[in-house]
């Protein structure tokens, strides 16, 4: 439903940890880590079963009880750590139900977890999900489910699973208003008369458009306009808007807190939310969202990989050719190309093909090729792309935003 945001290799969200998934991430180590790591909240662990939890010999299976009703539609949740990727786990979730009301104040300020924003706890306290406060009449609630694949380091996962659904309140608060008043199309500009969009956008007979009646286009007393019509904007484009806009602010904030805490690696995000009887679902990455009904599959979002991406991101590389670092090449080839072979004619494609076809090898096509690889094999060679010096990747993930 939703799905596409705004996505460049390079910037959002497995290793585990700071240091301790076998790869060099020491820049960032003598700074404090934004959020502790832990499992997700909802599952309840002690410090003690969060450690069993990372058993990779034993790999035990977390299973949220369903009797504990600690999770809103009787949600289920299992995980278990992949093992030999690193010492812990790089993934993680969040389910929440969260309360929207209109933002008082006209400064914005960076989700911290610490806001005032009322939402429904995910901690056990063995009576489910409660409103920590009443639920004011002039606001609405959604629910908040959302899963992290993390890579290379567990940091950005963290942070996103702690952060993500303020930066998606943060948005709805602007427009919380206009959601509430269904029978009313969003305003073009914010803060216009209802009564005079409907004088705007009221539509004439072609009989008195003809005519010249005041107000048809090009009749006396009428100005100018470069449309005759606006473009209708649903309610659920502005809840999709929202949603794209705090995947993006996200991305941000992490980019940002990077120089100031130690978050490692980044992630994929999946993401659904259920507001106004409507089912949301955003994604960045290769994680994937699914409908199970009558036994039939049902896509609820779309990946991100090197491969679903590769025009645009080739086309990237070619505008800016001061990203690839004079190391890569945006030109994909069957495979590596070798010194014997220029001069010599061989497949290849670029940004603006679907096919193959044959060019002449010269020295520059020696690089390094930015994507390579088939299928779930396929890479990003990602020098210049994000803060990676080099990074292979098995699709695009809520980091690679920019």
């Amino acid at each position: 439903m939703l799905t596409r945001v705004k996505s460049a290799v390079a910037n959002l969200m497995g290793g585990i940890m700071a240091g301790s998934s076998g790869s060099d991430h020491s820049s960032g180590l003598d700074l404090p880590l934004r959020f502790p790591y832990g499992r997700p909240e909802f599952l309840g662990l002690t410090q003690d079963e969060i450690e069993c939890s990372a058993d990779h010999i034993a790999r035990p299976i977390l299973i949220l009880n369903k009797e504990t009703k600690r999770l809103p539609w009787t949600t289920g949740y299992a995980e278990v750590i992949n093992a030999g990727k690193s010492t812990h786990n790089e993934d993680q979730a969040s389910c929440e139900v969260l309360s929207v009301k209109k933002k008082t104040g006209g400064t914005n300020s960076t989700p911290n977890k610490n806001s005032s924003t009322k939402r429904r706890s995910s901690l056990p306290n063995g009576e489910g999900l409660q409103l920590k406060e009443n639920s004011e009449s002039d606001g609405i609630s959604f629910h908040y489910w959302s899963l992290f694949d993390g890579h290379a380091g567990s940091g950005a996962a963290v942070v996103a699973s702690k952060l993500l659904q303020h930066h998606i309140v943060e948005q709805l608060q602007e427009i919380v208003d206009i959601l509430k008043n269904s029978a009313v199309p969003p305003p073009t500009c914010l803060g216009e008369d209802p009564e005079s969009m409907h004088t705007n956008t009221r539509t004439l007979t072609r009989a008195a458009s003809l005519r010249g009646s005041v107000g048809a286009p090009g009749s006396p007393g009428t100005p100018p306009t470069r449309f005759f019509t606006e473009k209708k904007i649903s309610h659920e484009c502005l809840i999709m808007g929202a949603i794209e806009t705090a995947f993006k602010e996200m991305d941000l904030q992490i980019e940002r807190e990077r120089t100031v805490y130690n978050i490692s690696g980044g992630c994929t995000a999946l993401v659904v939310v259920y507001l106004l009887g409507k089912l949301y679902v955003a994604n960045a990455g290769d994680s994937r969202a699914i409908i199970i009904r009558n036994g039939e599959v049902i896509p609820m979002s779309s990946e991100f990989t090197p491969e679903t991406e590769r025009q645009r991101l080739q086309y990237l590389a070619f505008m800016q050719p001061h990203l690839l670092g004079n190391e890569f090449t945006h030109l994909e080839f069957p495979r590596r190309v070798q010194r014997k072979e220029v001069g010599k004619r061989m497949l290849y494609r670029d940004f603006s093909m679907t096919g193959w076809a044959y060019k002449t090898i010269e020295e520059d096509d020696l690089k390094f090729p930015l994507i390579y690889g088939e299928g779930k094999k396929v890479h990003i060679s990602s020098s210049g792309f994000g803060n990676a010096s080099k990074r292979s990747t098995e699709g695009q993930r809520l980091e690679d935003i920019q």
